[in-house]
This record gives structure tokens, C-alpha cells and sequence, in this order.
């Protein structure tokens, strides 16, 4: 448990082939039902302080309470999932924390000296997420995440679906 952040709710995975990973996940470790979300491009999407048109295919799946989230580029726009692939690595990218004060946790870490890599939305203002440079090692990226608005009824739906996940039908296209 971060003192400052709270408690881990996801670990974000950059790939370089999302179909493979979830098979992995779902024949190795048997992990699932996976939301397969394809082309998904941000709102207000800004990479190191400019705005970038970044897309990328990404599935979440949970292993108890804890998100997992796989995201393999779709395009060559700047973002901190290509950067992570071009010096050479695959796997935990980073951490992510949900919060319903954003701002307020937004600030805090930005006054406390992290610096925001990216950040951007999805499904409007109460969407939005960043991700914080640590400059540790790679996977130590923190992404805070706002779950005040819809975005949270999806990531409990996502949870409850996995909880009683049979097996059957292992990847869900949205």
C-alpha cells in the first residue's frame, strides 16, 4: 500500500503482440475473460507535454481485485507504450492507482517532483489518467487513474465477469 497513491488496482503490460499475450494469459495462468478494445485512441492525449494522436489495442482481464491491463500499440504516434518497446523491453510497464480525487492526487505527486510522461482520457473529464515518471527502472511508471464516472462500472463489470468466469468464451471484442 503507497502511502501517497493508495492501493495497486492495475498492472499495464506493453506488448508487442496482444493476441499472443492473452493466450498466454488465459492458457498458462488461465486468467480471464479478456475485453479486447480495438484501436482505442485517448481524449486530450498528450505525450511529454505535446499532443500526440496515439491508438492502441488493449485488453483488461482481473486475477482477483487486481486489473490487468495488456496494451500493444497501433500506430507510430508518440507515447510512452512505443518508447517502452523501442529500448528493447515487453512486459509490466507500469502500476496504476484509481482514485475519485484525481486532481487532488494529481497535484500532490506533481508537487512531491514526479513528472507527467503522458496523460489524457477516456470517457470525458472523469476519465482522465497520467502516468508519472519514476526514471527507477522500467515497470516502476505510476499511472494515476480517475474512476469517478463511468469508467468505474466498466472496471466492476470487468471484475464481477471474472469472478464467475467459467472459462468459456475467453476473449470478449468490444
Amino acid at each position: 500500500m503507497s502511502r501517497l497513491f493508495g492501493e495497486i488496482a492495475q498492472n499495464g503490460y506493453v506488448v508487442r503482440d496482444l493476441d499472443t499475450a492473452i493466450a498466454n494469459w488465459v492458457e498458462v495462468l488461465e486468467v480471464g475473460p479478456w475485453f479486447y478494445f480495438e484501436g482505442l485512441s485517448f481524449e486530450d492525449f498528450r505525450y511529454r507535454g505535446e499532443p500526440s494522436e496515439a491508438r492502441v489495442d488493449l485488453a483488461l482481464a482481473n486475477s482477483g481485485d487486481l486489473q490487468i491491463e495488456l496494451i500493444q500499440p497501433a500506430d507510430d504516434s508518440p507515447s510512452m507504450y512505443r518508447d517502452f518497446l523501442a529500448a528493447g523491453n515487453e512486459g509490466l510497464q507500469h502500476v496504476c492507482y484509481w482514485t475519485t480525487e484525481y486532481q487532488r492526487l494529481y497535484d500532490t505527486a506533481l508537487a512531491r517532483g514526479y513528472t507527467v510522461g503522458q496523460e489524457g482520457a477516456v470517457g470525458g473529464a472523469q476519465g482522465r489518467f497520467a502516468y508519472l515518471e519514476t526514471g527507477f527502472h522500467p515497470g516502476t511508471v505510476v499511472e494515476i487513474s480517475d474512476v469517478s464516472g463511468p469508467k468505474r462500472s466498466v472496471f466492476d463489470f470487468i471484475r464481477k465477469t471474472a469472478a464467475e468466469w467459467d472459462g468459456s468464451k475467453p476473449i470478449r471484442r468490444m
